[in-house]
């Protein structure tokens, strides 16, 4: 019986590693070394989505023969790229202009074998709630979401700061769409309920 091609997930992130077990393949983490500059006048779902496919593609050059998953999320408000905030002054401000206001994400996956690539981008809109800045500052001593596109983990204690999420796909806030994923993996004989099923 062939063995079964390997995933490899594409990323060195943990939230991204934590959702994909969920599927309960096994997988293997490799970091892509890929520049993530955007391009002039790139909008942010082509950068997420070229991001996603760069980071797959990189890894799949590597490991021949292998399944890779890439991803990549931009955040934006009125069309504007919201980066990681980095530290409290900066995420405090962050969540002043962003309180009141919707937030896309754009959360963008790419899968490929090397040969095939599909990819698709999921976009996430996030309503903030009208946050006084004793909420924000308690938020942030709880949370320090520094490395979060928004300051917002919705994972965690940041959806307290949401008035809604609307999304056709509830984990791509988080950072890998995995309906849109599970579909993805079964186009290239990865489906996980056959393969938690034998």
């Amino acid at each position: 019986m062939p063995s079964r091609p390997v995933l490899i997930l594409a990323s060195s992130s943990p939230y991204r590693r934590e959702l994909l077990g969920r599927l309960r393949l096994p997988f293997d983490t490799v970091s892509p070394d890929v520049d993530e500059t955007p391009v002039p006048g790139e909008a942010p779902a082509e950068l997420a989505l070229r991001l996603s496919v760069a980071k797959a593609m990189t890894v799949a050059r590597q490991r021949p023969g292998c399944i890779v998953i890439g991803s990549d999320q931009v955040a934006t408000a009125d069309g504007w790229p919201i980066g990681k905030p980095g530290d409290f002054s900066r995420a405090r401000e962050q969540l002043r202009e962003l309180a009141g206001r919707t937030v896309e994400f754009h959360s963008a996956l790419a899968v490929t074998d090397g040969q095939r690539i599909e990819k698709a981008d999921i976009v996430t809109q996030c309503r903030f709630r009208a946050l006084p800045d004793a909420a924000i500052e308690a938020y942030l001593r709880a949370e320090a979401p520094y490395d979060t596109a928004g300051s917002a983990k919705a994972e965690s204690l940041g959806i307290a700061l949401m008035e809604y999420i609307r999304s056709d796909d509830p984990t791509a806030i988080i950072g890998l769409p995995l309906i849109a994923l599970t579909g993805m993996l079964a186009s290239f004989g990865l489906d996980p309920l056959s393969a938690s099923a034998t």
